[in-house]
C-alpha cells in the first residue's frame, strides 16, 4: 500500500521540475525539403539560433520552430535562406546539399515543443558561475544546467522544464595551452587521442578519437568555420605544427575536426595526475551544500525567468507538496523498516541485516554448502606491506558467527617492489595461478592503495587482473584495499561490509524479502554493454545479460550473451533465449531496460509475451537528466526522505532510493517510466516494487541506487567488454557484487 504526502506532515516537499506558462508568442514553424533526420536537424537549429539574434530555433521531426523575442520581428523567408547559406559555407557537410523552404500554416505547438524552446532560450542566456577551488590552473565552478521536462496537470500534460545546480571541474586553458606547456608533447598521439575534452563554446563533452594534420594544413578552413572573434585571434597564433583533433561526442559514432584552441583537457580521477592536482580535493570541492545549493537555485532562477518573459515564456513556481500534494508519493512505512527474512524462518527489519544473519543465518545455503560441516577454503594473496592475519582472524569468527566455518589454508606474500608494472603483473598472474591449482572457495586480495587508480592505464590494475583470471575459473574474489586496514578500529565496519558479499559470491542468499511483491511473479533486468573504440570511430557492442528473480527479491540466475550486435537493440532471437518459455510462460514479468527500450525492442518484447502467454510489464530506469527532490522543515532545506517520489505522469515518476550524508551531497533519485506497449500498472506501485527491491543488495549494508535486477550492470559491461566474465554464461553466484 502507497500513500500520497498528506499537507499536514511536518516537512514540506519540492521539486526542481517548474512549470511554464506561456503567454504570447511570437512563433512560426517551417520544413526542410528534402527531409532531414534528428542529427542534422539539431545542428541546423543551433546554427539557426547562433545566426539570428533575439531568436531561437529548434527541430522536433520533421519541423523547425522559430520563437522571437517580444519586442523583436520574426525573420522573412529571405533572411532564413540568407542565415542557412552562411551555415552552408561554414560547416562543411552541409555545403553541397540543396534545401527548400516550406512554411507550415497554422502549426499545433505541443506541450514539449514549448518546453524545447524554453530550453534553448536558456542556452543562450548567460548565467554566473562562481569559481570555488582554483589550483593550478584547474577550478572547481558552480553551474546551472537545465532540461525540457513534462507534467501532467490536472489530467493535462503541461510544458515544464528542470533546473538544477551542478559542479565541474574545468582546466583554466585551452587544450592549446595544455599541449604547448606539456613535457610529452613530442609525443602527440599518446598524449591526445583518448582523452576527453569539453568544446569551450558549448560545453559539450567528447573525447579525442585520432589526428588529421596540422594547423598549417588546415587553418583556412578552420578560420572558415570560427565564430568567435577570440577563437579566430587564436588560430591565426596557433603554431602551425600544431596538430588538428578529431573528436566524437558521446554515442554519435560521426567525427568533428577542431584546432585544440577551442577545446579544454576534462579532468578526470584518471588525467588529474596530469595537471598535478589532487583529484580528492577536487571533488571535495564539488560538494554543494544544501543552503548554497538552494541560494545558486533561487539566483539562476531568477536569471532564467528574466530570460524566459523577453519571449512571451513565465517561469512558474516549482512544483511542490503544498500546491500539489497527490503528485507526491511515499511509502506506508519508513524503508528501513521493510521485513526481511532471514534462515530458521527469522524475520528482522532492513535496519537489523546483520542481527538477521546472526540468529537466523542465511535465507538459504548454496547446495556446495547444504551441509554445514562443510569449510570455506580462504587464500590469502597480499600485495602490499599490511599486517592481514588480525583480520583474517575475525572474518573467520565472524563468518563462524554466521553459520559457516572457514580455514585460511593459504597465505601468499608478493612483494612488488622494484619490479616494472609489466614484470610486477606477471609475478601476479603467476601466484595466482598457483593458488588456483589447490582447491579454494574464495581467494581474499589486499591491494595497494596506487592500484585504485590503475583501471585506465594501458597495463590495468591488479584488481582486474586478479578478477578476471579468478572470475574465469568460477573462483570466488574479495579484494580489500590497504587503506581501509590501516586502522583496526575499521575491522567491524569492514566486516560488516565484506562478509555478507563473501556468502553470497559463494552462492548464499543471506536474505529475502519476508513478503511477496505484488504484480509480477518475476523481476528481470536487461542490459546491453557498450563500449567506444579509444582509438577509431564507432562503438563495439557487446549484447545483452539479464538478472532473474523471485517474487521475494530473491536472485534466481544470471544469463548473459557475448554476441556483438551493431548499436543498442537488442534482436529478437536474443530476446527470445534470455527469455525462455520454459520459465516465463504464462507469468507476469516485469522487465526493468538499463536506459530506454530503443528501437523495435518494446515491440519484440510484447510479440514475445504474447506467443508463450505471459505478461511482460516495460520499464525504463534513467540515472541521468533526473531532477532533484528536497524537504523544508521549518524553512530549513534538509535532504529528501528515502523513498520520496514524484509522480509526473500516469506513467512516469522520479524516486529517491538512496540516503546521503549531508558532507557528501543530495541524493540522486532515478527516472521510472512504464513502456506504453507493454502491460499496464500503476506508476505508484512501480515506485513500491522498485523500492523494495533496492534491499537486497548482499555486499554491502547501505542500499543502491538502482534495483538489484540492474544494480552493477555498468560493473558488468565494464568487466566483459575488457574480455573478464565467467566461463559459466549462466549461474546462480552473484560474481559482480
Amino acid at each position: 500500500m502507497t500513500v500520497a504526502i498528506a499537507p499536514t506532515q511536518t516537512y514540506t516537499s519540492f521539486s526542481e521540475v517548474f512549470p511554464i506558462k506561456i503567454l504570447q508568442l511570437k512563433l512560426m514553424c517551417f520544413r526542410l525539403t528534402p527531409e532531414i533526420d534528428k542529427k542534422d536537424g539539431n545542428r541546423l537549429s543551433y546554427h539557426f539560433s547562433r545566426k539570428l539574434p533575439e531568436t531561437v530555433v529548434i527541430w522536433y521531426k520533421p519541423y523547425f520552430w522559430i520563437l522571437a523575442a517580444s519586442h523583436k520581428d520574426l525573420p522573412s523567408k529571405e533572411e532564413l535562406q540568407d542565415a542557412l547559406k552562411s551555415i552552408q559555407n561554414e560547416v562543411e557537410d552541409f555545403k553541397e546539399r540543396l534545401f527548400g523552404f516550406q512554411s507550415v500554416r497554422q502549426p499545433q505547438p505541443t506541450s514539449f515543443i514549448y518546453s524545447m524552446l524554453a530550453i534553448q532560450v536558456l542556452n543562450k542566456t548567460k548565467f554566473n558561475s562562481p569559481i570555488v577551488l582554483s589550483d593550478n590552473g584547474v577550478m572547481v565552478k558552480r553551474e546551472p544546467d537545465f532540461w525540457s521536462e513534462i507534467i501532467e496537470l490536472q489530467g493535462e500534460f503541461q510544458p515544464a522544464l528542470s533546473l538544477t545546480v551542478c559542479s565541474s571541474i574545468v582546466f583554466r586553458d585551452n587544450l592549446a595551452d595544455f599541449y604547448e606547456k606539456h613535457p610529452q608533447r613530442q609525443n602527440s598521439e599518446q598524449l591526445l587521442i583518448g582523452l576527453k575534452v569539453q568544446e569551450i563554446e558549448r560545453g559539450s563533452n567528447a573525447t579525442i578519437v585520432g589526428i588529421i594534420g596540422t594547423i598549417e594544413e588546415h587553418r583556412d578552413e578552420l578560420l572558415a568555420k570560427a565564430t568567435g572573434s577570440t577563437s579566430k585571434q587564436a588560430l591565426r597564433d596557433a603554431p602551425k605544427d600544431q596538430p588538428v583533433v578529431a573528436v566524437q561526442f558521446g554515442k554519435d559514432t560521426k567525427q568533428f575536426h577542431y584546432a585544440m584552441a577551442a577545446l579544454r583537457p576534462s579532468i578526470t580521477s584518471a588525467t588529474a595526475d596530469q595537471f598535478e592536482v589532487e583529484y580528492g580535493k577536487l571533488l571535495k570541492a564539488t560538494k554543494i551544500s544544501h543552503q548554497d545549493r538552494t541560494s545558486l537555485l533561487a539566483s539562476y532562477k531568477k536569471i532564467a525567468t528574466d530570460a524566459l518573459i523577453t519571449y512571451g515564456i513565465q517561469l512558474e513556481r516549482s512544483i511542490n507538496s503544498i500546491q500539489h500534494p497527490n503528485l507526491f508519493w511515499k511509502p506506508e512505512f519508513p524503508i528501513e523498516e521493510t521485513p526481511l527474512l532471514f534462515g530458521n524462518n527469522f524475520i528482522t527489519k532492513r535496519s537489523d541485516v546483520l542481527n538477521g544473519l546472526k540468529k537466523g543465518g542465511v535465507y538459504r545455503r548454496h547446495p556446495d554448502f547444504k551441509d554445514k560441516s562443510k569449510v570455506i577454503h580462504i587464500a590469502a594473496l597480499k600485495l602490499c606491506d599490511l599486517k592481514v592475519d588480525p583480520f583474517l582472524k575475525l572474518l573467520k569468527q565472524r563468518l563462524e558467527l554466521y553459520g559457516f566455518k572457514s580455514e585460511v589454508i593459504t597465505k601468499q606474500p608478493l612483494s612488488l617492489d622494484n619490479l616494472t608494472k609489466t614484470e610486477a603483473r606477471a609475478e601476479v598472474e603467476k601466484k595466482v595461478n598457483e593458488l588456483i591449482e589447490i582447491p579454494h572457495d574464495i581467494i581474499v586480495t589486499f591491494l595497494p592503495q596506487s592500484d585504485r587508480l590503475d583501471d585506465d592505464t594501458n597495463e590495468g590494475s591488479f584488481y582486474h587482473q586478479i578478477y578476471s583470471l579468478l572470475l574465469r575459473r568460477q573462483i570466488a574474489s574479495q579484494m580489500i584495499y590497504e587503506d581501509t586496514l590501516n586502522k583496526p578500529g575499521n575491522y567491524q565496519y569492514i566486516l560488516n561490509q565484506v562478509i555478507p558479499g563473501i556468502l553470497a559470491k559463494l552462492g548464499n542468499l543471506p536474505f529475502v524479502l519476508a513478503e511477496n511483491l505484488k504484480d509480477a511473479d518475476y523481476f528481470i533486468g536487461l542490459d546491453v554493454s557498450r563500449i567506444s573504440q579509444k582509438k577509431q570511430a564507432g562503438t563495439r557492442n557487446a549484447c545483452a545479460s539479464i538478472r532473474l528473480y523471485g517474487k521475494q527479491g530473491e536472485f534466481v540466475r544470471y544469463q548473459l550473451e557475448d554476441d556483438l550486435i551493431d548499436g543498442e537493440e537488442i534482436p529478437p532471437k536474443l530476446l527470445e533465449r534470455l527469455l525462455p518459455a520454459a520459465e516465463l510462460a504464462n507469468k507476469t514479468v516485469l522487465i526493468y531496460r538499463d536506459g530506454s527500450f530503443v528501437g523495435n525492442e518494446a515491440d519484440y518484447l510484447v510479440d514475445r509475451a504474447k506467443a508463450i502467454g505471459a505478461k511482460f510489464i516495460l520499464v525504463e530506469c534513467k540515472k541521468s537528466g533526473i531532477p532533484r527532490l528536497y524537504n523544508l522543515k521549518q524553512k530549513v532545506v534538509i535532504a529528501p526522505s528515502q523513498g520520496l517520489g514524484l509522480r509526473l505522469s500516469s506513467r512516469e515518476a522520479i524516486l529517491v532510493t538512496t540516503k546521503v550524508p549531508d558532507k557528501v551531497g543530495l541524493a540522486r533519485p532515478i527516472r521510472l517510466t512504464i513502456h506504453e506497449k507493454g502491460h499496464q500498472i500503476s506508476i505508484e506501485s512501480v515506485l513500491e516494487t522498485t523500492l523494495k527491491l533496492t534491499l537486497l543488495h548482499h555486499g554491502a549494508l547501505k542500499e543502491p541506487r538502482l534495483p538489484m535486477p540492474l544494480y552493477g550492470s555498468d560493473r558488468m559491461a565494464y568487466l566483459r567488454l575488457q574480455g573478464i566474465r565467467p566461463s559459466q554464461m549462466e549461474g546462480d553466484r552473484q560474481f559482480w557484487l
